[in-house]
């Protein structure tokens, strides 16, 4: 089993996680993303260098370089958390997709052990990429963050168009689950009409039935000054219970996916 030797360079592994999939899971954090979304969380995952952050005054190395066993070493411990639960092995970032063959091989070695797995991602990859992930992934969590090109691009530092593609191929091809993920950034995407519209190409999408809307926090802000950078929206609020509430409204009257607010 060679591929359990593959390596790849990871800055975290989060284990018990009730968010990105079904039950209880542990995420595996890998390095490196070709994008440069304004709001981004895990500044520290954009970069595939190894690098440090300060953080409450303490200084920490910021990324490894571990194989397929050996996450899955760690991702074995809670095999009966898994079992009771529906849950397993999520794959986030960053983009995952940005170190394609050791994605692949962390899903396969997964799947070899009869454990469940899934993949947050933009799909900002070659389409011949995406499809070598395809047979070892049971849900694909996809971001979708904007209809309008020239938006998407200000805010995040490229156009939609390949996203956009890979979602309408990974819901044709039928290979896996697909679930639409927005983050809801105001000043970005906030209005009724762009999660209308977004919703709406959502509902095109073969075998699609849910799209979950996640409220921007600021819980990353403090790791941009860790890292020496400067965070690019520092007057930006979460959107308030009500609104996040009037956006989920916005989807259910044009569309009859499920909708969750979270996850």
């Amino acid at each position: 089993m060679d591929y359990l030797q593959t390596k790849g360079r990871i800055f975290d592994i989060q284990r018990y996680s009730i968010h990105d999939g079904k039950g209880i899971r542990t995420i595996c954090f890998l390095k490196g993303c070709v994008l440069r979304c304004k709001w981004c969380c895990n500044p520290e995952s954009q970069e595939y260098g190894i690098q440090e952050m300060t953080m409450g005054g303490k200084t920490r190395v910021v990324g490894r370089d571990v194989t397929v066993a050996q996450v899955m070493e760690t991702v074995e411990k809670d095999r009966p958390y898994y079992a009771r639960s529906g849950g397993g092995l999520t794959l986030s970032g960053g983009e995952s997709l940005c170190q394609p063959e050791f994605a692949r091989d962390l899903l396969r070695g997964a799947k070899a052990a009869g454990i469940n797995t899934a993949m947050e991602s933009m799909g900002c990859a070659r389409w011949e990429v995406i499809e070598q992930v395809l047979p070892w992934l049971d849900h694909y969590l996809m971001d979708i963050k904007h209809m309008d090109r020239g938006k998407h691009e200000r805010f995040t530092g490229k156009p939609n168009d390949l996203m956009l593609e890979n979602a309408e191929k990974i819901a044709a091809c039928g290979m896996t689950r697909l679930s639409i993920r927005v983050p809801v950034i105001p000043t970005f995407n906030d209005t009724p009409e762009e999660i209308r519209a977004i919703a709406r190409f959502a509902d095109t999408l073969p075998g699609v039935e849910d799209i979950y809307l996640l409220p921007y926090h600021r819980l990353g802000q403090d790791k941009y000054q860790g890292l020496g950078r400067t965070y690019p929206l520092p007057e930006l609020l979460p959107p308030e219970p009500e609104h996040m509430e009037r956006l989920k409204k916005a989807v259910e009257s044009c569309t009859e996916l499920r909708c969750q607010i979270g996850g």
